[in-house]
């Protein structure tokens, strides 16, 4: 990761964004971390590039991409909070000190405190730009893990599997949760990581195959009937979900209907029945598996159509039919809120995320 990869990602989000002071912000950490190696033996300034990026690619704003520069600064380095206000301004120094503070979370697995935790992060993390800040920290260190001691990678992972992903997961952040505890898996339950792996790998082409064929088949369809794909794509199980559905099915993967799902974009609420109706039309549906999250959103604000059907050849298939805000929400939570979301808003979300239940599939 380079700065001119992530002035690169920031410009590709937003074409007209002043990048200068994600510069500065870069040169200022560079400096400050002089000489200081991950134990990956690159030198430490990877690990704050990496989290900007995640931060630019979730099209959070600049003040948010500086912060994730010098988020690891003020402890790990001799600068100061009141350096860090002078050079950047209160704001940025406000998340770096968000960040830090939730840096001091401890998991404690004797204790079983993962729910307090999960609160805790909230309350302490004001400005929700911190916790995403520190959510994109995570995802990095569990990224270079394999260099940490088999202490550390345990406890590393059951902290990322019991605070952060679900954290990730009551964000609405599906993407990021789902990377989060594939990353904690193999270091957690190495066997059933390596199990599950070579289930999926036996069938990866003839699947790639069909799914072709489908989607082929799902754009032709959708055109004759005068609806518009936005866009069509299938979309893999994540592997520690799906560990789950094995367990559920005494590892019986022909009984995982959605080992891999086709998402179909469309354009509006309306496209989205039309859409479910055309494709029930020509593929009979598997009783029991319609489910309606745009009716009946997920506790966590996830909306889509969600069909299983015996589609060509007769195999049974998920497919799931969204708008490109819906898509967005599912994917990023609330960073995809990010261009609405002021301070004010930022803190009802955090109030909203203490007091409401976790998520049950």
């Amino acid at each position: 990761m380079t700065i001119q990869q992530l002035v690169a990602k920031i410009k590709e989000k937003k074409p007209n964004a002043d990048t200068k002071i994600i510069e500065q912000a870069y040169e200022f950490a560079k400096k400050a971390h002089d000489g200081q190696k991950r134990k990956s033996g690159e030198d430490f300034i990877a690990h704050p590039l990496n989290v900007a990026y995640t931060l630019a690619d979730l099209n959070i704003d600049e003040t948010a991409i500086c912060a994730a520069l010098l988020h690891d600064t003020v402890e790990d380095t001799e600068v100061g909070p009141d350096e860090i206000k002078k050079e950047f301004g209160t704001e940025t120094a406000c998340l770096v000190k968000g960040v830090t503070k939730l840096k001091k979370i401890k998991y404690s697995l004797q204790k079983n405190n993962a729910k307090d935790l999960q609160k805790l992060f909230f309350v302490m993390a004001k400005d929700i730009r911190a916790a995403l800040i520190k959510l994109a920290d995570r995802m990095h260190n569990m990224e270079t893990l394999e260099y940490m001691d088999n202490a550390q990678k345990k406890e590393k992972a059951l902290e990322t599997m019991d605070i952060y992903a679900p954290i990730a997961d009551r964000l609405g952040m599906g993407e990021m949760k789902g990377r989060l505890e594939d990353l904690a898996f193999p270091y957690l339950f190495p066997k059933d990581y390596e199990r599950v792996q070579n289930l999926i790998k036996e069938k990866h082409d003839k699947r790639q195959e069909y799914l072709k064929k489908v989607t082929a088949v799902l754009k032709e369809t959708m055109e004759k009937e005068k609806i518009k794909i936005i866009d069509i794509h299938s979309r893999p199980k994540h592997l520690f979900s799906l560990y789950k559905k094995l367990l559920r099915y005494n590892w019986d993967i022909t009984k995982v209907y959605d080992l891999v799902a086709v998402r179909i974009i469309v354009e509006s609420i309306k496209d989205c029945y039309e859409a479910l109706g055309i494709i029930h039309k020509h593929w009979r549906p598997l009783p029991g598996y319609i489910k309606d999250f745009i009716a009946v959103p997920k506790l966590n604000g996830y909306k889509s159509l969600h069909t299983t059907v015996f589609c060509l050849e007769g195999k049974i298939l998920e497919i799931q039919i969204r708008t490109p805000l819906m898509h967005k929400e599912a994917e990023f939570g609330i960073a995809a809120h990010w261009a609405y979301s002021e301070q004010q808003y930022s803190k009802k979300y955090i109030k909203d995320k203490i007091t409401s239940p976790s998520r049950t599939k």
